[in-house]
């Protein structure tokens, strides 16, 4: 019985550990490596079978705040997001311009921008972000419409 209450609770334990392993950055970090962030969104991509978002913009970019308070305020697209993506956010600055990592990528037109990857890492989509845009602010059908899209249909 012992045996088995031990085990139980290794098994809860793991779970919560498994669960809260990956943690994405909040803001737009130029001191971030982008490289052993996507490694770890790839590792944790895999366990959880989620596509993975990245996330390019800056401290300094109006329409990058924009979208993350509309992603906040938006429960519906904030639990769809977690539940199907994880999310790297990538910075593009005058301090670091991360243009080694993101060479491996389309030109950017404008920030900020998405770029959907695989859960192993393999580059899927370049999104626009100003095509989810309605006045000052994001469309929310246009943009539960993108993440419909691109996540893994279970």
């Amino acid at each position: 019985m012992k045996k088995m209450i031990l085990m139980i609770a290794v098994i809860i334990l793991s779970f919560f550990s498994y669960a809260q392993e990956y943690q994405s950055a909040k803001k737009f970090d130029p001191t971030r490596n982008p490289f052993q962030d996507l490694k770890n969104a790839i590792e944790y991509a895999q366990k959880t079978n989620k596509r993975i978002l990245l996330d390019v913009g800056g401290e300094w970019c109006i329409w990058c705040h924009r979208l993350d308070s509309f992603i906040e305020s938006h429960k519906n697209i904030k639990e769809f997001l977690e539940k199907h993506f994880v999310v790297v956010k990538v910075n593009y600055s005058k301090e670091n311009k991360n243009e080694k990592f993101l060479s491996n990528y389309p030109e950017i037109p404008g920030y900020p921008h998405f770029f959907v990857l695989d859960k192993d890492g393999k580059f899927l989509h370049s999104q626009d972000t100003g095509l989810l845009e309605k006045d000052k602010d994001y469309d929310e059908n246009k943009f539960m419409q993108f993440l419909e899209k691109w996540a893994i249909k279970n």
